[in-house]
């Protein structure tokens, strides 16, 4: 059934595509599928090598803003062409004087594709520099906008506490992807965080059949970026610790990061090679099969030094709806996901010790792993269908859509 409204809404990322963001891509594809008009921009051009295959089902145009610092002239430039469709600039410029040029430069320009492109509301994922841009561009064309808050964006040490509260209070409404998040910005920013929605990812489970993992080989698989908060460092010690025991399994990390090398020696120095296989980034569709062949899947997720951290990762969603058990952390939002020995196991983060006993006891347990595997495709299908929750999205951008929205917010 068509989407009831003709009206469009534009999504803003700092990054379009990227080979991590499957869970943005997925929103979009939905939104489609309802009839939603949608166009996507973007503040950089992508820098990943490889794109997972959903990338081909989104029909939006994708419009690239130039990237750079401008020189004054063609700063300029932009402003009056800018100011030509939307007078009101002039007056609003004053107050948007502290932001960076580059954002105020790539705001004019995408508040000038929003008045020709007729778009009646804009949404960023990430409450960082898309959202900044944004913001300014919204404000510059007098609609509505809204964001998605995820984890650095929120928890990161470089997050500024005094821009965040600016985005919330300024935003029609904000998402964020666990009831974990929401708690800490209503805990943190009070009034201005009023507006917050907890909102779960989801996934389109038609493309994630549930496989019983009754038979299984004694195989660990882990997917992510390989960067600290992955955790991956104490999986391969965890690996380390079940090889000592002298059991029988094999592990697949799939992913490329900026910890590659120092993972990779890891294995070597514990003398895991025939073990522990670092595969390097695969499509969707590869990864699929490796989980549906694996008997677990760890997720030894943790706060990194600099307070980055997972929000509620992807590949759990992934997992569970496909029948694999999963071993997780107490890290952010993942226990409301993840409840311990009723949709998988948790375990403390940085405990390795306690993640190859967990891993332990499914690969030997195949009646647990079936357990698990069915209450976990429950709560796949109860909370995370990224149909139903996409229109509840939709009904939230609804409301941007009326007259009275802008003065009721400023009320």
């Amino acid at each position: 059934m068509p989407y009831p409204d003709t009206k469009r809404i534009a999504y803003v990322m700092k990054r379009y595509p990227r080979y991590s963001e499957t869970f943005i891509v997925n929103e979009i594809v939905a939104h489609e599928a309802a009839g939603m008009d949608i166009e996507i921009f973007s503040l950089r051009a992508p820098e990943d090598t490889h794109f997972q295959d959903v990338i081909a089902r989104v029909r939006a145009p994708v419009n690239y803003l130039p990237p750079a610092t401008p020189k004054t002239p063609v700063f300029w430039q932009n402003l009056v062409e800018t100011a030509d469709l939307l007078p009101e600039i002039w007056q609003i410029l004053p107050g948007v004087r502290r932001d960076p040029i580059r954002d105020i430069y790539q705001a004019l320009t995408l508040a000038r594709l929003i008045c020709q492109k007729d778009i009646t509301h804009v949404h960023a994922h990430f409450a960082s520099q898309a959202t900044t841009v944004t913001r300014l561009a919204a404000k510059f064309a007098g609609i509505n906008y809204s964001f998605t808050a995820h984890a650095k964006d929120i928890f990161h040490q470089s997050v500024d506490a005094d821009d965040m509260r600016l985005k919330l209070r300024e935003a029609l409404f904000s998402i964020t992807v666990s009831d974990f998040n929401l708690s800490y910005l209503r805990d943190t920013f009070g009034r201005d965080a009023k507006h917050v929605v907890r909102l779960y990812n989801g996934l389109d489970l038609e493309r994630f059949p549930y496989r019983s993992p009754q038979q299984r080989p004694r195989q660990i698989i882990a997917i992510g970026r390989l960067v600290e908060k992955k955790g991956f460092a104490d999986l391969i010690t965890a690996c380390a610790i079940l090889a000592k025991r002298g059991k029988d399994f094999t592990c697949a990390i799939i992913g490329t990061g900026e910890q590659e090398a120092a993972l990779r020696e890891q294995i070597r120095q514990h003398g895991l090679q025939a073990l522990v296989h670092v595969l390097g980034p695969l499509p969707q569709q590869d990864i699929i099969q490796h989980i549906q062949q694996a008997a677990v899947l760890a997720a030894p997720c943790v706060i990194a030094a600099d307070g980055n951290r997972d929000g509620l990762p992807t590949v759990l969603l992934e997992s569970m709806a496909l029948g694999t058990p999963v071993v997780s952390t107490d890290v952010t939002g993942i226990p409301e996901l993840v409840k311990h020995e009723r949709t998988g196991l948790v375990v403390p983060q940085y405990d390795p010790e306690s993640l190859a006993n967990a891993l332990e006891h499914l690969l030997g347990t195949p009646e647990v792993r079936m357990n698990l595997a069915i209450q976990a495709r429950q709560a796949i299908e109860s909370q995370f269908d990224i149909q139903q929750n996409a229109a509840q999205l939709r009904k939230l951008f609804q409301t941007s859509m009326l007259p009275t929205a802008m003065s009721q917010e400023a009320g």
